[in-house]
């Protein structure tokens, strides 16, 4: 079976992305810091028929962050897919606005976001690269794009991981290998913005399929515009 592994799985996106791909005959590897979220997430799952298994880490911790991607591909045979959503970081940090901002308020966001990610995909590209096969996509909000300021320091580490990402699907064309980012201009779920538009994971799942499958010339894709 082909496999997905997702960084950053949660309750909503990461499940509506494992149960998109879950449908279509993956695996699914769910990769967070909580063992019991991961655990109700992987009972979900299997209660839709979808095989999933969980490795804990932090991707603050780059070493258990490798190592869990390392495990995941043990035991499913290797990734196919990988999917990064650095969310929840916005959570343990101090929200700044550009004025504001100390290196500091930045460090933790690139940590989190953009060093996460190289470390995530540093872990699987080698094996894509020898298969010549591949899909690595890379999740932030749409300040990356279009940046707010109440949240300068944050948007500021999403737009590196946006410029990566997007510098390495260029580097990638022709190699077998997708890479492409994709930016949330909606709050997921419920509105937490009044004003701001929602929509459900449900409807946004089905973009990381179409760059997988459809799209793979497609560098980027914005959800909500």
């Amino acid at each position: 079976m082909p496999t997905i592994a997702i960084v950053g799985a949660g309750p909503q996106l990461g499940l509506a992305i494992a149960r998109t791909f879950g449908s279509h005959g993956y695996d699914v590897a769910l990769i967070s810091r909580n063992r019991a979220k991961l655990d109700e997430l992987v009972a979900k799952l299997a209660a839709d028929g979808i095989t999933a298994a969980a490795f804990p880490a932090d991707v603050l911790d780059r070493g258990t962050l490798a190592e869990a991607l390392r495990q995941a591909a043990a035991h499913f045979g290797g990734i196919d897919v990988l999917e990064y959503s650095p969310v929840g970081g916005i959570e343990s940090t101090t929200l700044t606005t550009p004025s504001a901002t100390e290196p500091a308020h930045v460090q933790h966001e690139m940590d989190f976001q953009l060093y996460g990610a190289i470390t995530a995909t540093q872990a699987v590209l080698p094996a894509m690269r020898q298969a010549g096969a591949g899909t690595l996509l890379y999740t932030t909000g749409a300040g990356s794009i279009d940046p707010v300021p109440m949240v300068g320091n944050v948007n500021a580490a999403a737009a590196a991981l946006r410029n990566w990402a997007v510098n390495l699907h260029k580097e990638l064309a022709d190699s077998g290998i997708q890479a492409a980012h994709v930016g949330i201009d909606v709050s997921i779920g419920m509105s937490v913005v009044p004003g701001f538009p929602t929509a459900q994971p449900e409807e946004i799942a089905p973009v990381y399929w179409e760059l997988h499958t459809t799209d793979r010339a497609t560098a980027e894709r914005v959800f909500g515009r």
